[in-house]
């Protein structure tokens, strides 16, 4: 397929957010949220996983085609970003540019040493020396050296840091600065220019200001368009609710991590597992001073479900049913605090709305925001896979969202407006 080359737009440097579609029914929602809430934000109504587009028996061709369809179909002319997100391999990267993709989230979790936070000396001395010349460089350059941050903080190079920093990420780093020259090639071979995004929150530990410094000036030493970074940040991004942990801590680490990007050359935070993190929002917005990138994408799913909670309820009381019985399996690529436990069996609900409730949420105040407590929604969020492939469940969600796509898009429209709103510095 060849993409409307036009209705691609780079990200930039200002807000963006990305509107992920696991279903491929959602832009038209997408749109009227933006209508509603997004002066200035760009949108990236063409965003997926690879990971999500297996689990969905998704193409890249379907997914940026449903996204230009349902903006057409929207009646919207202003144009889109287009990401393709989480790539590992350059096979990865060559079917997304093909079709029109133009920011790659380069994802190189597989060669992070998440050991090296807590490796005694001669552990870690191999680590650094298993992280190859340029790390080395780079180690000797920058050891014992400071930098002054425009917020006034000092950020100091000392040694124990860096050889952390790169013991840790150096191996990955090297793999993602790989990956992203094959991304500049293929998108030019497709007559178009790549931007890219550094993507390591998958980690098991916080993401340091020196781990930062250390992997975007590699990006910058190898002369790639680095566009963001997603750190991963203190506390816990867990799928379909707020942030979980030391708030104080959390609003640190992003004011450092912003002031970082801005003395290196104003790449932008990407906040991965945006989804619902609306207390975290306001913070981002003001220490990024606008230059941030946010990525939501179950949440749309969870919007599509509560469809089926107002319309069929038979429906989605049988969804709910099959995703406790997939939970356990599903849930393994995923850090969720849910159990089983934590929601009603559907025979146990009196009534509809006590079942979309359990599983669904209700907005209440938290933080800055309002964001969804409950942690029903992960059972849910974690199995949409399983849901959407199951040959019966799939087929009559699809058909009920057409059937249905007035109130699809109010949903959709009110839900996403509210996460707009929240990013208003």
């Amino acid at each position: 397929m060849s993409s409307n080359s036009t209705s691609i737009l780079p990200l930039g440097d200002g807000p963006s957010f990305g509107f992920g579609d696991r279903i491929g029914t959602a832009t038209p929602g997408h749109v009227e949220a933006m209508r509603q809430a997004g002066d200035g934000v760009l949108p990236v109504f063409a965003q997926q996983s690879i990971r999500e587009m297996q689990r969905t028996a998704r193409t890249p061709e379907g997914v940026m085609r449903d996204a230009l369809d349902g903006m057409a179909s929207a009646g919207w002319s202003a144009g889109t970003g287009a990401d393709a997100d989480h790539l590992k391999t350059p096979a990865d990267v060559d079917t997304t540019a093909a079709v029109g993709f133009r920011l790659f989230t380069l994802d190189p979790s597989a060669h992070v040493v998440d050991a090296a936070e807590a490796a005694e000396p001669d552990q870690l001395a191999g680590l650094v020396a298993e992280a190859g010349d340029e790390a080395a460089v780079w180690l000797a350059d920058r050891m014992g050296t400071s930098v002054q941050l425009d917020t006034g903080e000092s950020l100091t190079f000392d040694p124990e840091a860096c050889h952390r920093a790169v013991a840790k990420l150096g191996r990955a780093v090297e793999a993602a600065i790989a990956l992203g020259h094959h991304a500049v090639a293929a998108a030019a071979r497709h007559g178009g220019t790549a931007e890219l995004e550094l993507s390591v929150d998958e980690t098991e530990t916080a993401t340091s200001p020196v781990e930062h410094w250390f992997a975007a000036e590699r990006f910058r030493a190898a002369g790639l368009p680095l566009r963001c970074i997603a750190p991963r940040f203190p506390g816990s991004f867990e799928k379909g609710i707020d942030h979980l942990g030391d708030r104080a801590e959390l609003l640190t680490s992003i004011g450092r991590h912003a002031a970082i990007a801005r003395a290196l050359g104003g790449h932008k935070l990407s906040l991965h597992s945006g989804s619902d993190k609306l207390s975290v929002y306001g913070p981002l917005a003001r220490a990024t001073r606008g230059s941030f990138h946010v990525k939501t994408a179950g949440t749309s799913y969870l919007e599509a479900l509560r469809v089926a909670a107002r319309r069929d309820p038979a429906l989605f009381a049988a969804i709910v049913r099959f995703a406790r019985a997939r939970f356990e399996t599903d849930r393994a690529t995923y850090h969720l605090s849910a159990q089983l436990a934590d929601a009603p069996d559907p025979a146990e609900c009196t009534d509809a709305t006590q079942l979309e409730d359990a599983y669904l949420g209700r907005w209440s105040e938290v933080g800055e925001g309002k964001g969804f407590e409950g942690l029903g929604r992960q059972i849910v969020h974690c199995t949409f896979g399983s849901v959407l492939g199951d040959e019966e469940l799939g087929a009559h969600l699809r058909a009920l969202l057409r059937d249905e796509h007035a109130l699809h898009t109010e949903l959709l429209a009110e839900h996403f407006a509210r996460h707009l709103r929240a990013l208003r510095p």
